[in-house]
């Protein structure tokens, strides 16, 4: 192609940009989460898709996408076109699959453009009651006594409940089996139900059922404690360097005009700024943000990094 029929075509490329960013939202906006509902995620899905409608001024809803620990919903989303009518619910969980898989099918630190960080919170780490471990120190000393009898649900390979016990078990020198699910949420469900004995997954999705005894929360993943959760220990307090919290966002596929990206970013903030909006999420656990895109990327380079770090010294591997 000689110079001016380039010109030419990158002068219509960025016309037709510039014309689906002005019409958006021409139609409804999904919001996709990759896990099974009942999960942070989830939770968090829903709480912008409640609420933003009256910005965009179209429907949006929440679909389940769910399937290899996330890689089903991040791929449809990779793949969609990139017009910001299909959006990502996105977590910590793409970054350290990132880190840990190598077979992923586009890749993550290209595939997304990330609008806005929403929120975080710290993880819980929960057992079903039948377990003889009252706190965190008992549980050590259980897991060491009976190597591999204690299984822990989680989300799926690469995700944020897998690497948060398999960072667990790398600190205490403890053996726990692995039970992959569907989405955070379906394995939570299957502690309450005893089929499995612990999960180390977000505060929000689990508060419910610690507080109605369901389940036993035994520490908290962070430095401190929690407002909403004030009984429960954190990690630095019960001994172990595992400050690790659970934060989500929302991003586009990659190649979404700017104009669009800008507008998702304005009305998704300004909801997460809504009085009633930061009173549900505070009474959760979590800590609303609503970063900038630029900061957006750098927590998610920033995390990509860590848990390749922590992922290469523990040995970690996918199942």
């Amino acid at each position: 192609m000689n110079l001016p029929l380039r010109g030419l075509a990158l002068a219509l490329a960025m016309a037709a940009s510039l014309a689906s960013a002005q019409s958006f939202p021409a139609k409804q906006v999904t919001l996709v989460v990759p896990y099974a509902p009942g999960g942070s995620t989830d939770i968090m899905a829903r709480v912008m898709a409640q609420q933003l409608p009256a910005l965009l001024g179209q429907p949006v809803v929440v679909e389940n996408r769910t399937g290899g620990g996330g890689l089903v919903g991040w791929g449809s989303v990779a793949r969609a076109v990139p017009d910001g009518h299909l959006l990502l619910t996105s977590e910590m969980s793409y970054p350290i699959s990132a880190a840990l898989l190598s077979n992923m099918p586009f890749d993550p630190k290209t595939a997304f453009a990330n609008i806005t960080i929403a929120a975080s919170v710290p993880h819980a780490l929960v057992v079903h009651p039948s377990v003889p471990a009252r706190d965190i120190k008992e549980f050590i000393a259980y897991a060491r006594a009976n190597p591999g009898k204690i299984n822990y649900g989680s989300g799926g390979n690469g995700t944020n409940t897998h690497m948060g016990a398999e960072l667990f078990k790398s600190l205490t020198g403890t053996f726990l089996t692995h039970i992959p699910y569907r989405g955070g949420g379906a394995a939570l469900q299957d502690v309450i139900a005893g089929q499995v004995q612990m999960i180390v997954t977000a505060l929000p999705g689990a508060l419910p059922h610690i507080k109605s005894g369901k389940v036993r929360a035994l520490m908290l993943t962070s430095n401190e404690r929690s407002a909403v959760a004030p009984d429960i220990p954190s990690a630095k307090e019960s001994g172990l360097d595992m400050d690790m919290h659970f934060w989500l966002g929302f991003a586009a596929p990659a190649g979404t005009p700017a104009p669009t990206l800008a507008r998702l970013h304005k009305d998704m903030v300004a909801v997460l700024a809504l009085p009633d909006v930061k009173k549900r999420m505070g009474e959760m656990g979590f800590t609303v943000i609503g970063s900038s895109a630029a900061e957006a990327d750098k927590l998610v380079a920033s995390e990509t990094r860590r848990w390749a770090a922590v992922i290469k010294a523990a040995g970690i591997k996918a199942d």
